[in-house]
């Protein structure tokens, strides 16, 4: 089922019913998604890309293809008219609204939910404690992180991850790791996961810099695509991400934490309405 606690942006709840139908059905497209919608192929495509709004005709049909109903529905409505308002303060009004209907739940992230995607280095320790069979002695674990953090730093990882239960203590500095899920919705949740994934950037320079190439593989690639090639790479990314968990889980005695950072993002884009030379043609 969708969790619409843990969305900002409505179409981002459109977006994970494609993927999800994509995984389900491997054939299903944005053509069918489209007719469900009432909209043409493209627009479906611009929609789920957050380049064109749903048209009103168009949000009934998409809370019946999302199954929402009652207060979800109405919360669907409320964040269908904040994305679309260019005023703040109407935004915030919406939002404001959004959060008074409780029987969605709809909550903030607390101060350690917001420290854990702030300081990269958080999630590294938890990863680690796992990896030293549960040990978190804290000068070893200076040690073990790169780039270099401090004994202050990880002693409030540590207070961070138990306070969010992702670690349980089991004797003096011995913990076993857990598994709890937390989430938000607004600007508040988005600017954390954007906070956190620009450190993720960061990190994959400074490693570029510090870290030996055999201990390390970043590359790029430069590609020049169409609106259509352009949705196949990041579906293809999708499913590589996904190949990569699978691998992932088959590692029985883990002895490295790695951050994978999948980036695919524009540096140029010619007019539609420019020629273009074809390929093969002088």
């Amino acid at each position: 089922m969708l969790n619409i606690e843990e969305i900002s942006d409505y179409r981002d709840l459109l977006k994970d019913y494609f993927v999800q139908k994509k995984l389900d059905m491997p054939l299903y497209s944005y053509k069918m998604m489209g007719q469900k919608l009432g909209l043409e192929t493209s627009q479906m495509f611009r929609v789920l890309n957050k380049v064109l709004h749903l048209p009103n005709r168009s949000i009934p049909l998409a809370k019946d293809l999302l199954g929402l109903k009652g207060r979800n529905g109405e919360l669907f409505e409320i964040l269908v008219a904040a994305s679309k308002t260019k005023s703040k303060a109407e935004k915030e009004k919406l939002f404001n609204k959004a959060l008074s209907l409780q029987d969605v739940n709809l909550r903030k992230f607390n101060s350690n939910e917001l420290l854990f995607l702030s300081k990269w280095w958080i999630p590294v320790v938890r990863a680690l404690i796992e990896m030293n069979g549960g040990k978190a002695v804290v000068p070893q674990l200076v040690k073990q992180i790169s780039p270099a953090v401090s004994k202050e730093q990880v002693e409030e990882a540590i207070s961070v991850l138990k306070e969010l239960h992702l670690i349980t203590p089991l004797a003096s500095e011995r913990y076993a790791a857990t598994t709890a899920n937390f989430t938000s919705a607004g600007a508040e949740k988005t600017a954390a996961i954007r906070s956190y994934q620009n450190q993720l950037l960061s990190l994959a320079q400074d490693a570029l810099a510090n870290v030996e190439p055999d201990k390390r593989n970043i590359t790029s690639l430069l590609v020049g695509v169409d609106d259509d090639c352009f949705n196949d790479l990041k579906e293809m990314n999708l499913e590589f991400r996904r190949q990569v968990q699978k691998r992932v889980e088959e590692v029985e005695r883990p002895n490295k934490a790695m951050q994978f950072v999948f980036a695919l993002y524009p540096v140029a884009e010619v007019p539609k309405e420019m020629p273009t030379k074809t390929r093969g043609r002088k």
